[in-house]
């Protein structure tokens, strides 16, 4: 109080303002403020660590997901395409159904095996509902036509939501 009392006579302030103002509502407002930052930075922590559990769980989905929708074999073509649409949601579970419905006559043909293999993957975008990933996929192919194996080296930016407690595909776009 002293040094209060010493700064209102520098200031030429009357001694009795400053007793009538009182300490009670400087103390009020500044724990309202205090609680109103810790509770911000409480919230803002709270969504990085859902953010980063996202992440986590999108890429450990991620290379099975990936190696079951862009694998298959002509000889077992319906089971391969069953396990690929367990991971696939939306929208692109209907694509993905289109497409391989349309590729299995020429899977067939060509008694086509495509084994893919995850790489590496990396983080584009992320948040708790939601995690876009880089994935770098290498297709093994064998089929009548090709001598040997050939290998096509893509890289695939996979969409992930979660479903019910898991994370599915619900979009594919090719790089």
């Amino acid at each position: 109080m002293r040094t209060l009392v010493e700064f209102a006579r520098r200031l030429r302030v009357p001694r009795r303002r400053f007793r009538r103002i009182g300490a009670v509502p400087a103390l009020v407002a500044a724990t309202v403020l205090a609680a109103a930052v810790a509770g911000l930075a409480w919230w803002g922590h709270h969504r990085t660590e859902q953010r980063d559990a996202a992440v986590r769980q999108a890429l450990a989905t991620a290379p099975a997901a990936a190696k079951a929708i862009f694998s298959y074999d002509y000889r077992t073509f319906d089971d391969s395409i069953a396990n690929g649409r367990t991971f696939a949601t939306g929208a692109f579970a209907q694509e993905y159904a289109q497409t391989t419905a349309a590729l299995k006559e020429t899977a067939a043909k060509q008694q086509a095996v495509v084994a893919a293999e995850v790489s590496a993957t990396g983080v584009v975008t992320a948040s708790a509902d939601r995690v876009e990933l880089l994935v770098y996929l290498n297709q093994y192919r064998r089929n009548v036509n090709t001598a040997g194996e050939k290998v096509d080296q893509n890289r695939v930016v996979l969409t992930l939501v979660p479903i019910d407690g898991e994370w599915k595909v619900s979009r594919a776009t090719a790089i």
